[in-house]
């Protein structure tokens, strides 16, 4: 297994660019794939949740060129063009592959299998069940709504109105790819705003999308998308471990460049600032339908905040990485209103109150949120249950440690962001990798 070892101390600094958004690389491949003509994607993520999916869309049928340094050509087949794949798709680590696909596979006239590996295997898949059954589709889930999921398309959905229990782009999304397929009109009303890639990229393909006031997003069936070019920006959720970095360890300035800043993913911006956080974005621009910026972080002391819960979902995969910054905060940090933490790709809230503590900081998790007290940091082993975000997280944390610190399980950061140590390495982070493939 990969562990990071990490010398204590230092700082960080310089301009680096993080690998693409995942979210939007998975999009990109998926309207790509049911889009009529070529796509070219740049700065495609080539990280193993990204390649989920691609894998997926070539055993369906699909050509897709590449990836070569971020650069994919996917050939679409257009709505009704995939084909019945041959084996289960394999989905890896990915949650997100496996619920926007369950929306786009029930409007098939084929079946599939969706399987995953340790961790997605025991992800609540209920959500998008329940909603593509009132549609018409045949979803069958191990026990407890687990994965893997087999759907059934029938060729004949009908579209619905789902008022969402709890804010969730993916099922948001799995709904309205299903809605492309299924009779009539398909809408999704949230309790609080998540992002809206899906809704921005099918408008960049050419599909129309309607909002009707702040919450309520609807699709209907007959459209065609467009093949197009799509420059994926700068994952804010990658750059996330460095704005915290910086923020934490004196004497830091870094520059993260062409950073996505979707307003719907801007909770860390946002908490970071409230915290005191010398943090500027600078030279905004939009690219393909989607913000971008670079944004630059230098060292200030930090505070202890009550995060506003309307932050919440707009920062819900940052929150590992917060809590660092939590940690090395004056004060107290109280998060409340973010349960679906725990049904990430570990407990995100018990995992990282576990690792703090030993690292000597009071945090005491509550069923909906944390309560962190600043502290000085120690070192120690922390098992990041193979989650990537809890492994970065921690990984920064050193920057502030008085000990070394040793982070089991670490083989999932390539899930996501591929050269982590090489750019943590180059910026200033006291990091080694040692195991592993």
């Amino acid at each position: 297994m990969m562990r990071f070892l990490l010398q204590p101390g230092g700082s960080v600094s310089g301009t680096i660019r993080v690998p693409g958004d995942k979210s939007i690389s998975h999009r990109s491949i998926m309207l790509g794939a049911l889009a009529e003509g070529d796509t070219e994607i740049t700065g495609f993520l080539e990280g193993e949740d990204a390649l989920s999916t691609l894998n997926a869309f070539r055993a369906m049928g699909v050509q897709i060129e590449g990836p070569d340094n971020g650069r994919v050509i996917v050939h679409g087949v257009g709505l009704h063009g995939l084909k019945a794949p041959a084996a289960p798709l394999d989905m890896g680590n990915s949650g997100t592959s496996m619920r926007l696909l369950a929306g786009l596979i029930a409007g098939q006239s084929f079946a599939a299998t969706l399987i995953g590996d340790e961790s997605l295997s025991k992800r609540p898949m209920e959500r998008v069940a329940k909603p593509l059954r009132l549609m018409g589709a045949v979803v069958e889930t191990q026990e407890g709504g687990r994965p893997p999921m087999t759907i059934k398309g029938q060729g004949k959905l009908k579209g619905i109105h789902y008022d969402l229990p709890m804010a969730s782009a993916q099922v948001k999304s799995c709904l309205l790819l299903a809605g492309l397929y299924a009779e009539g009109e398909t809408s999704v009303t949230e309790p609080a705003p998540t992002r809206d890639h899906t809704e921005r990229m099918l408008g960049g393909f050419g599909y129309a999308v309607e909002k009707r006031g702040a919450a309520t997003v609807a699709v209907k069936s007959g459209g065609k998308l467009r093949g197009t070019q799509i420059d994926v920006p700068a994952d804010i959720s990658s750059a996330t471990f460095f704005m915290v970095a910086a923020a934490i360890a004196p004497d830091s300035d870094i520059t993260l460049t062409h950073v996505g800043i979707n307003p719907t993913r801007i909770g860390v911006i946002n908490i970071l600032r409230a915290m005191g956080a010398d943090l500027t974005v600078h030279n905004q621009r939009e690219v393909g339908g989607e913000p971008v910026a670079d944004i630059r972080v230098r060292y200030a002391p930090l505070k202890g905040i009550e995060i506003p819960e309307d932050q919440v979902p707009l920062a819900i995969d940052e929150f590992p990485a917060l809590f660092i910054a939590a940690a090395c905060a004056v004060g107290k940090t109280v998060l409340r209103g973010a349960e679906e933490l725990r049904v990430k790709e570990s407990d995100r809230i018990q995992v990282m109150a576990d690792g703090l503590k030993t690292l000597g900081i009071s945090a005491e998790p509550t069923p909906d949120g944390i309560v962190i007290v600043g502290g000085e940091l120690g070192g120690g082993t922390i098992h990041s249950h193979h989650d990537h975000r809890i492994a970065m997280s921690f990984a920064m944390a050193s920057l502030r440690a008085k000990a070394p610190i040793v982070i089991e399980n670490c083989d999932n950061v390539a899930t996501s962001f591929p050269n982590f140590v090489e750019l943590a390495q180059r910026a200033g982070v006291r990091i080694q990798v040692e195991g592993g493939r």
